[in-house]
């Protein structure tokens, strides 16, 4: 009798706390997927074109076109070419007279209607300015004007080759170490960038209500991330329902603490070309969504933990749900800890530049707390900081009504 139990137990794990409580969960979990279904319907976006911003704009208004080109050679000279950015197809003419110098690149045009020809470029070599050696690919931007004439600019480093080995190692790496688990997580990433890129964008685009936006976004991610990666069970059920209503909370908090300290976002230079060139988006709004989205990552690794923990004390302790719980929450503890660390410290990585600026501004410290620079990274990491600490106890509450101890199995 005794194998036989024993046998079962290994294949279903912990029995739920009756038939209800498991029925409750998966009801608040249809509920929450048919709001998120609704939702998206009701928000989605209308597909409109948006006038395409100044900075990005070419000279006849349309988006900027790159072409692929690599580095011929590089020396100094007279600024002022009349080659400059034109079309080539000898070598550029110099510069007439004396002036200052410049770093004058030749580059090779890889793609394009000019393919096989070659453009000059010429840089003044102070701060900012790219160091371009033989044999680098780069991008370069062609401009063509009223007359039919082309031209061509540095726009950028060629990254294509370099972030597709290392997306490449990062993918094998999960996968060897975590298996078929770790390819559904690579998959649900997929999905988690097309959900930001399909509907979260769009609609914010569009003008639409970031609260509402933001939560059926992050909502349907961590729908599909957590059960591809993770698979379909009352464990799995448990940390997502965790995470859905820790997700509440950090959306409540994230909002509160935007109008609490009067952020405004406007301290940021993107947020300022959003608010020019497209004036329906709300930027507060903006800086709302980006809050909610920044803290789903975090309060996802902290749920799972903790329902793992709660099914897992489950299955070896021979006490109640008390001293499970209990037990549970001594690891949350541990894992809060650690995690509040990571939290704070990547974005005060992320804040690097801006804090050295203010570092040799002999600003008092005060002052550069205060700012909204720095304001806005604190409140990120405070907000996400109490929903990652909520998010422990509420996970572990749920986990410990659908997990039931081995003794009370027997």
């Amino acid at each position: 009798m005794a194998h036989s139990h024993s046998h079962s137990h290994s294949l279903s794990g912990p029995s739920p706390l009756g038939p209800l409580a498991a029925k409750i969960v998966v009801a608040i979990l249809a509920a929450c997927a048919v709001a998120v279904a609704i939702g998206a319907v009701v928000l989605w976006p209308s597909g409109q074109k948006a006038d395409i911003p100044l900075p990005f704009q070419n000279a006849a208004g349309g988006a900027v076109t790159t072409e692929a080109g690599h580095v011929v050679s590089s020396s100094t000279a007279t600024c002022g070419s009349p080659s400059a950015g034109a079309v080539l197809t000898a070598d550029p003419v110099p510069a007439v007279g004396e002036g200052a110098q410049c770093v004058r690149t030749v580059v090779a045009i890889d793609s394009g209607p000019n393919q096989g020809a070659t453009t000059l470029l010429e840089f003044s070599g102070g701060p900012g300015q790219p160091h371009l050696a033989v044999g680098d690919d780069i991008r370069i931007s062609r401009q063509v004007d009223d007359v039919g004439t082309t031209s061509y600019a540095f726009y950028d480093y060629e990254r294509t080759w370099p972030l597709t080995v290392l997306a490449a190692v990062f993918a094998v790496v999960i996968v060897a170490v975590a298996r078929w688990r770790g390819l559904r997580a690579m998959v649900g990433i997929v999905i988690a960038f097309g959900v930001l890129v399909v509907f979260l964008l769009p609609a914010l685009r569009d003008g639409a209500p970031a609260v509402p936006v933001a939560l059926v976004a992050s909502a349907a991610i961590l729908f599909a991330v957590i059960y591809l990666a993770h698979g379909v069970s009352l464990r799995t059920s448990a940390a997502l329902l965790g995470t859905l209503t820790s997700l509440l909370v950090a959306a409540l908090l994230s909002w509160a603490a935007i109008e609490f300290a009067h952020l405004t976002g406007l301290s940021e230079d993107q947020n300022n070309e959003v608010a020019a060139y497209l004036g329906n988006v709300s930027i507060t709004g903006l800086l709302l969504a980006g809050f909610i989205i920044g803290s789903l990552g975090v309060l996802n690794d902290v749920t799972i933990t903790q329902a793992s923990a709660v099914f897992e004390l489950a299955e070896l302790e021979p006490a109640g749900r008390r001293a499970i719980f209990v037990g549970a929450m001594r690891v949350g503890r541990d894992h809060i800890a650690s995690t509040v660390y990571t939290l704070v410290l990547a974005y005060a990585g992320s804040a690097l530049p801006l804090l050295l600026l203010f570092s040799v501004a002999n600003r008092p410290l005060g002052d550069v707390l205060t700012s909204e620079s720095v304001a806005i990274e604190i409140a990120r990491s405070a907000v996400g900081g109490i929903a990652l600490a909520l998010s422990v106890p509420l996970t572990t509450g749920i986990a410990a009504v659908l997990a039931t101890p081995q003794r009370a199995a027997d």
